[in-house]
């Protein structure tokens, strides 16, 4: 990185950023409080609370949302005059799935071959203390040039729309000129990226009953509708014979003409086995960016391990559905409905629930903060051009504040990239990342001062 005052700031800082996200990484913040204590959330959330206040932030506050969990809101004035700038993240993180398969405790922040790995350390506690850096780093070099406010979100991982909520309710607090979203990454690791588009989201639970109780297979087997091999078949419907997704009514043909996905370098990215081919057709940023995508999250049947010789009275599963923009969600969600009642077997009794649901997004990537972003992004990672690029996932909160704010500008940045292995075992993050990205926002917020 070409030397510049800012840039040396964040370096000197790094080992304190590597201390403080120890320390909040350690919070097991999961916002399902059935599985994970809900004080452990509340201790993240005044974490980061008493973090802002030591920056200066006033009316720092933790927002009780509508879905039970707190968001953490400050606002640092700026210059008269100045724009104002929202920064987001998010302290809620997913749970650590099989703690057996990490190579190191989730919860304890440990450098292994170059990267910090633990729980919520890309995504999003990184992007915490990536505003956190970018803002000292200016405070250090002649002061912060836009009024900043800063939100940090306590349940995005649950999809269940507190915050969303909130902001709707509120419709000043969140008020901005130019709202930089923390929680997406680089298309690479070192290849500034800024993230264009998010796919949707809907979670559906259905249910599929054919029997008052189980019976024995023995007796009953053959002639006795089996409640799972309906579900099987009823998921089975919701992909063609090249694993696309076929929802009946949604279309699965839309093209990416951004940035393109090399297949080779997906298939490593994905760890994908020897043999094992992609499913769907077009371009791998086509599937990923462009287009539906169906998956099945879980089923509630009998495990392997003590299995009973029975035809099954009820099963259920939870399938989610990603829809590219331009679809919405809440009709994509109907469809998915009317598509599981449709295809189920036999007479079976079907049930569907909706559990979640999110909206798509896309930027107007011609727009002065994204020219401000370019040029933060070319200083901070010399020799590269920033790129665009879609994202599979959902970050529901980007249409709420986009209908409440139409004349705000959007950009997503993080530190997501592919090597961070979110949402899986092993999960970590990118110190040399984290530095640039920090000083990437930290410029960006003087080169949108001063445009």
């Amino acid at each position: 990185m070409s030397s510049n005052p800012v840039a040396e700031t964040v370096a000197s800082l790094l080992p304190r950023a590597r201390a403080e996200l120890t320390e909040l990484v350690a919070f097991k913040s999961v916002a399902d409080f059935d599985h994970f204590p809900k004080s452990e959330s509340e201790a993240a959330a005044n974490w980061i609370a008493d973090a802002l206040r030591a920056e200066g932030f006033q009316d720092v506050a933790l927002l009780d949302t509508p879905d039970g969990t707190q968001s953490v809101y400050g606002c640092l004035p700026g210059p008269a005059g100045a724009r104002t700038v929202l920064l987001y993240a998010h302290y809620d993180v997913q749970p650590p799935l099989d703690e057996a398969g990490w190579a190191s405790p989730p919860f304890e922040l440990t450098e292994r071959d170059g990267r910090w790995y633990g729980r919520g350390s890309a995504d999003c506690k990184g992007g915490v203390i990536m505003h956190l850096l970018a803002l000292r780093a200016l405070k250090a070099n002649g002061g912060v040039p836009v009024a900043v406010k800063v939100i940090v979100e306590g349940s995005e991982e649950q999809g269940t729309g507190g915050l969303e909520r909130y902001a709707e309710e509120h419709p000043d607090l969140l008020a901005a000129d130019t709202i930089v979203i923390g929680d997406a990454g680089n298309f690479r690791r070192g290849l500034p990226t800024v993230t264009s588009t998010l796919r949707g989201m809907t979670m559906v639970r259905v249910q599929v009953d054919t029997l008052e109780g189980n019976l024995h297979s023995g007796q009953f087997g053959g002639a006795a509708p089996d409640a799972l091999a309906a579900l099987i078949r009823v998921l089975d419907s919701l992909r063609a014979e090249d694993g696309s997704t076929t929802v009946d009514g949604l279309t699965d043909d839309a093209r990416w003409e951004g940035l393109q996905y090399d297949e080779a370098q997906f298939r490593q990215d994905a760890k994908v086995l020897d043999g094992v081919g992609l499913i769907g057709s077009g371009t791998v940023s086509d599937r990923i960016w462009a287009r539906p995508a169906v998956t099945v999250l879980g089923i509630d049947c009998p495990p392997v391990l003590g299995a009973t010789p029975s035809v099954q009275a009820g099963a259920r599963a939870l399938v989610s559905l990603r829809v590219p923009p331009g679809v919405d969600a809440a009709e994509a969600t109907k469809l998915l409905q009317a598509h599981l009642e449709a295809h189920t077997p036999w007479g079976a009794r079907v049930s569907t629930e909706q559990v979640g649901q999110g909206q798509a997004f896309s930027a107007d990537t011609s727009s002065p903060a994204y020219a401000a972003m370019a040029d933060a992004m070319s200083v901070a990672y010399p020799g590269q051009d920033m790129q665009y690029a879609g994202q599979g996932g959902s970050i529901p909160l980007c249409n709420t504040l986009a209908s409440l704010y139409p004349k705000a500008e959007i950009l997503l940045i993080g530190l997501s990239e592919p090597e961070a292995q979110i949402h899986a075992v092993n999960e970590s993050v990118s110190p040399q990342e984290l530095e640039r990205l920090s000083v990437a926002e930290a410029l960006f917020l003087r080169n949108y001062a001063a445009g």
